[in-house]
Parts: C-alpha cells; structure tokens; sequence
C-alpha cells in the first residue's frame, strides 16, 4: 500500500530546522503540486528553487527531508499535478511523499486563525502545533477515522460505484466515523445506510493514512447477516452488486487499502 516504502523509512517527527539547497520542497495551489519532469521521469523540486520562500519542515524520509512552501502559487517552469495524477506514476514513494505533504499543508492552510477568538495563529518551535497567542487556544493536525467495508457472502463480496465523482472504478462500502461511534458501529451504519443490509462477524483487517483526505482508513471484512437484497442510496452510489471471487477483474496497485481489500478477498488471503 502507498505507506509501504520498503526499507526506507518515515520520519514524521517535528523539527524546528532550515532547509538545505537539496531538500525537497512541495509547492501547492488548490489540488495540483509543482513537480519536475525530465525525460518522462518527474521529481519533487529542491530547496535551490524556492529560495525567496517561506519553508515549512514536514517530514523526512530517511535522510530526505522534505518542506512545505508556504502561503505562494505554483511559479512558472514546473509542472502541475494532483495527487491522483501521482498515483500512476510508479512511484509508491512519490505518491506517499505527495498524499503525507498535502494533508499538512491543507491543515496550515486552514488554521491560519484562531476558531476560538479569531487572531492570527502562530506556529510552535517544539512540536507541529499551531497556537493562539491570544486566548491560548491550541490546534493539532486533523486526523479523521474513516471505514472501508468489504462484506462479504461465502465467496461473494458487495461491490460498489460512487455516484457523482470522477473515480469511476468498483470500490467498497467506506465512510467516516461519527461523534459517539466505534469503527465497528461505523461499518454497521454506513452498509445499512448505503446498501440497506444487515451485518455480522465484523474483523480488522488493516489501516492505511490517507493524507489527500487527511484520513485515517480502517478496512474491516465482515458477513452478510440476513437478507441479501440491496437498498441503493442514490446519492451515495451509482451501483452495487454481488461478484463471486471468480468474477473478480481486480489487481492490487501497491497503492490503495481498496484495492489491497479486493485482492485479498479474491486470492482468499483475508481474515474469516
């Protein structure tokens, strides 16, 4: 899966430093991040390039340190991508790098002022926090617990299609966790919500960050408990049916818990 980078590691510790001129610098403007392209091979632009920028230490990997260009558009000469863009490009790394980065600058991004009173927030020098000097209000980055489903029937599994979004491919059963719950009651409420079934035997399966949401992904196998007629929540999905494992046309990408899911069901490599 993305966060799977072999023997390298991550560091995500916080560290109040400067950058040198070949760190890596992320760049973002809405959704799409600058990148460097030479013969078809892209890479994350170096310090050297943004040198008049505010940097911002996010994270290393091993010794890669990698920095957040703060508060500026994209400048000329790079290339623009999204991070779904990135996930095709054959890097696992680049494409954590790139999911990790985001979700950081979406939280800087979005508490630039205090919730509680409204005065600019300032950034911590010993931990990643940013805080109020005015009323002492202090804020963490968002991470949000989220649930993707695969219920199953002996050798069937319930696969869906989002409705109304660009991703177009089979998915399953997901959503997030509400005030009050545990992820078990998530799984429970959001199949009935969105396929209008029963469910039993919920299991863990395992979990994946998922920086482009700022998520926290729990995969959960569970079986089908009663009836197996599908009530389709239309604003939620587009379809949702029934494939025995044999009908199954899916290949884990190295990339997603999803996918990592439907392989693992279809190969029989999942928890009962």
């Amino acid at each position: 899966m993305i966060q799977d980078l072999g023997d390298k590691r991550l560091l995500n510790q916080f560290r109040n430093c400067k950058a040198d001129d070949h760190d890596y610098v992320f760049c973002f403007e809405g959704t799409e991040f600058a990148l460097n392209e030479k013969n078809g091979e892209y890479s994350v632009p170096m310090a050297l390039d943004f040198q008049e920028s505010r940097l911002q230490y996010l994270f290393s990997i091993d010794d890669d340190k990698y920095f957040l260009a703060m508060g500026e558009p994209i400048p000329e000469g790079f290339v623009r991508k999204t991070f779904r863009e990135v996930r095709t490009l054959g890097s696992i790394e680049l494409a954590f790098a790139a999911a990790t980065a985001y979700h950081l600058y979406q939280w800087y991004r979005d508490n630039q002022f205090c919730g509680r009173c409204g005065k600019p927030m300032v950034h911590s020098h010993v931990e990643r926090m940013m805080h109020c000097d005015d009323c002492g209000n202090c804020v963490y980055p968002k991470i949000a617990p989220a649930v993707i489903v695969g219920v199953t029937d002996g050798d069937r599994i319930l696969m869906t299609k989002y409705s109304g979004r660009d991703y177009t491919r089979y998915a399953l059963i997901a959503g997030f966790t509400e005030i009050g719950e545990t992820a078990e009651q998530t799984v429970e409420r959001e199949v009935m919500e969105e396929v209008g079934l029963k469910v039993k035997n919920i299991r863990y399966y395992k979990s994946q960050p998922w920086g482009s949401e700022s998520d926290l992904l729990l995969g959960f196998f569970c079986d089908l408990d009663g009836d197996d007629d599908i009530v389709l929540d239309e604003d939620e999905l587009s379809e949702a049916e029934w494939f025995h494992r044999n009908e199954m046309k899916v290949e884990d990408d190295g990339i997603s818990l999803t996918r990592a899911m439907m392989t693992a069901f279809k190969e029989g490599n999942y928890p009962r």
